[in-house]
Parts: C-alpha cells; structure tokens; sequence
C-alpha cells in the first residue's frame, strides 16, 4: 500500500469540542476504565505477530524524501528513527467511521522513547474529525500526553465529536526527534459517555473609590465581595492596592502583613459565601514592601499570594522590593494564577503562569483598559492579546478603562461598560475551541515553541539596542 499524506481543507471553518480530563486513566490490555468495545483494527504493535501498515494503518511522510520518517515494525512496536535527519517527521493513522455527531471517544495511546530530548513536541495522538472524507478542522486534536513513566509515554483523552462528524482519523505522529528514536506500542479508540461540563462563575470589580481611607476603602471592597457571593460566584476578582486608591495615604501607610487585618475582614465575607477572592494589597514583610496579590479560599484562609515581579518607576521611587516567583494555585475549580497591572507590559508573565499549567488569570490592575485610540494598541488590547497568546482566560480588574473577562480565544465575556460594580461569566474549563486553521492553541503552541532558540531572553540587551 502506497504511503498517504494527511489531507487538509483550508475552506473548512467547522469547531471541534476537546474536553480534558483531570489525568489519564490506566492503560490496560482490554481498556479498563473506558466503556465500549475497540474501534481500531491491529490497535497493539509491541510483540504483536504480521505488520500493522497491512492490517488497518496507513503510513504518512512529507514530499520531501530527506524528512521522512519510516516506520519500521519490531518486537517493541512500531519504531521511527531520524537517523541522521534530526528533523524528519512521519507516523501512522487509522480512520474509524460511523461516529455521530455528539460521541465521545476515549483515546489511549503508548510509545517509548529513547534519546528523545523533548518527548512532548516530538510524540504527537492526533484526531481529526472528517465528514464525507473531509477533515472538519486541517489540525485535527492533540490528546493530552505524553505523561512520562521513565522511557514510557502515556496519552489519555476523552474528545467529543462535532455535530457534522462522521468519521474520525487517529494519528500517531513522530516529529523532530533528534538523535532519538519514538516507538509506538498500543493505542486505543473506544466509544465512551461524554464527561460534565467543568462551569465555574468568575466575576470582576470595577470600583474607584474617590476622597476615601484606607478603612472606608476596606468597608467599599468588602461590600463588592458580599455583592459577588449575593450573586453565587465560584470567584471575584478585586483590583490592585485596594487600601491606598482614592486616598492620600502613601503605600508604607497602607501595607499590612499577610495574613493581616485586610485579609481577615475580607476573608470573613469571603468565608459567608463560599466563595474565592483576589485582592491587591500593599504587603509589609520585616524591612520589605511588597506590591501583593493575596487568594483567600472559601473558608476565607490565606490560600496563597503573588509578589508583583515587574514594577514601574512609580513603585521603586517608594521603596517598593520587586518579587521574583511566578506560582500557581489549584483550587476546587481549576489551576488558576496572579499577576499584578505592570506585569502585563511583559509577555513572559503570561507565558510562564500558562506553562505552568493556569487556566484562569487574574489581574489587579490600577491602569489601564482603554480601547485603541488613535491607533495605537491599549491595555484592553493587550489583555486580550495575552489570553489569545497563551490559551487561558484573562480577568482583570482595574481602575482606569474597564474590568473584564476575557475568554482564550480574546473574546470579551463581559465588561462593567462604565458601572460600578460585580460583572462576571460563567465558563467552562473543560471547553477548548480552536483557532481557525493552527487548532486548539493551549495544546498546540507549548508544543511547537523553541525554546532551545530563546537564550538570548535571558541576557540584557546591548547598550546600543536600548533607545
């Protein structure tokens, strides 16, 4: 059988549902865990008896004959070595047909590696939707994996097929993989019962509190916090140095140790209505100030907190000392992180909360939101940008311009439009669409980045670079 390549329509614009579950599930001979028989034909290569590229899989490669990867079956599975072209790529792939529109599918897969720098980017479980023998979306779905055992590479998924869907293709792909080699040794496709929704109610604050104190103040952001629980939010979202806006007070007047009193009479309405609450603070730490975003939980316990890392002229001027940590928090929820106004200027804040596995950042924000003006690109624009960068929600709350909540595609959920108040969406964690031609971006962009290329982030540019 000759080697077949994928097949992409660029016309195709159609939407595909990935819904990722919170870790995979074994992976056993007879597919424990999972409901429905085997859709696959020859779904075992390792110790398996007559070749799998005659028995239901179709070899693919790109044109270009020095960058094809050819499998090559052994007692361990189906092998792809480079060689000596680090940067060949090819695999396998079988079509199931008869799914509807609406069926989860369970995809396993296993391979085992060697040599392999970066198993993530080089292994790649494809499925790709088709109706008539048309892909519905040209990047199809990465399942979640490879989750490493040693050499081993484990992928679990469960996808949802779109309304249109007749047939699904499973790919197991090989990309770049050095000096190593990728063996595939099992996958699975079987019939399974859609998963929940994840939803959760985030809600933001806008509230400029004017001619204030730091206790009135405390008084305004409590009453916000009581409105979002009113409300039945998962989470809110108040904005940065909520003691000193609006006031004459300068910020060693306001700082507070965490926990501390702020924490303590936010942390009781938080607790009143079981709900999680963000809030800036001017923090005091012995000698040290800090420009700090603090996470109470539901029972209204410092749950964690998050250092501004990058701070403006402004700050240092009062003696403020910068943070130096990026840390992420698990809630009930979800995975969610912290970043504080200044740090949005810097597209590595982002980038290094999502990496970490953040679905939801929040971001107490003195300034600004304002929409482009006169053609130059605002904050509003810029907090979108960050969310459609790294695939997750984006939530800030701020002063000047507007609070939102911005879905990872840059969507604006809802914005307080010029009102006061509590503004919120309610989302789905487990809902990830694609962007129209590259696919679903929070598992495709990590994959495809260049790390290995990026040494020079991490030295000061040369005097004669800055202005």
């Amino acid at each position: 059988m000759l080697p077949r390549r994928p097949i992409f329509s660029r016309s195709s614009q159609a939407w595909c549902l990935v819904v990722l579950l919170g870790g995979p599930p074994c992976l056993g001979a007879e597919g424990a865990g999972q409901a429905g028989r085997e859709q696959l034909q020859h779904a075992v290569f390792a110790g398996a008896t007559g070749n799998p590229l005659t028995n239901g899989w179709t070899a693919w490669f790109p044109d270009w004959a020095p960058a094809r990867l050819t499998p090559e079956p052994t007692d361990k599975g189906l092998r792809f070595a480079a060689h000596d072209q680090p940067f060949a790529v090819g695999g396998v792939s079988q079509t199931v047909s008869g799914i509807t529109g609406g069926q989860a599918c369970a995809i396993e897969a296993q391979c085992e590696f060697d040599g392999v720098t970066r198993p993530h980017a080089s292994a790649l479980v494809r499925v790709t939707w088709l109706k008539g023998g048309a892909p519905l979306h040209p990047a199809g779905v990465l399942v979640r994996g490879p989750a490493l055992n040693g050499a081993e590479g484990r992928f679990a998924d469960v996808l949802v097929a779109p309304a249109e869907a007749d047939t699904a293709r499973l790919s197991l792909e090989v990309k770049w993989p050095g000096s190593g080699t990728v063996t595939w040794q099992r996958a699975s496709l079987r019939l399974a019962d859609p998963p929940p929704p994840r939803k959760v109610k985030v809600g933001t604050v806008y509230l400029r509190p004017r001619d204030s104190t730091p206790g009135r103040n405390l008084e305004l952001w409590c009453a916000q916090v009581e409105a979002a629980g009113a409300l039945g939010l998962d989470i809110v979202c108040l904005s940065e140095a909520i003691l000193q806006v609006g006031t004459s007070a300068a910020a060693r007047e306001v700082a507070e140790p965490i926990p501390g009193p702020a924490t303590d009479r936010l942390g009781a309405a938080a607790r009143r209505h079981h709900l999680w609450v963000v809030a800036g603070l001017i923090e005091r730490d012995g000698r040290r100030l800090y420009n700090t975003a603090v996470l109470l939980d539901r029972e209204g316990q410092v749950a964690g907190k998050y250092r501004k890392v990058h701070l403006p002229r402004e700050e240092w001027l009062q003696g403020l000392t910068p943070g130096d940590a990026y840390p992420v928090f698990r809630t009930d929820f979800g995975t969610i992180a912290i970043q504080v106004c200044y740090d949005y200027f810097f597209p590595e804040t982002a980038a290094l909360f999502a990496r970490q596995g953040a679905e939801i950042l929040f971001a107490p924000t003195w300034g600004t939101t304002f929409a482009d003006q006169d053609g130059r690109v605002e904050g509003r624009n810029l907090f979108r940008v960050r969310a459609r960068d790294n695939g997750l929600y984006l939530v800030p709350s701020v002063y000047d311009g507007e609070s939102l909540v911005i879905d990872p595609l840059g969507r604006v959920l809802t914005a307080n439009e010029g009102r006061t108040g509590v503004f919120w969406a309610e989302i789905d964690l487990n809902t990830r669409e694609p962007l129209w031609w590259v696919g679903q971006w929070r598992s495709i962009g990590p994959r495809d980045r260049r790390p290995e290329t990026y040494e020079p982030l991490l030295t000061d540019p040369t005097p004669e670079a800055l202005p």
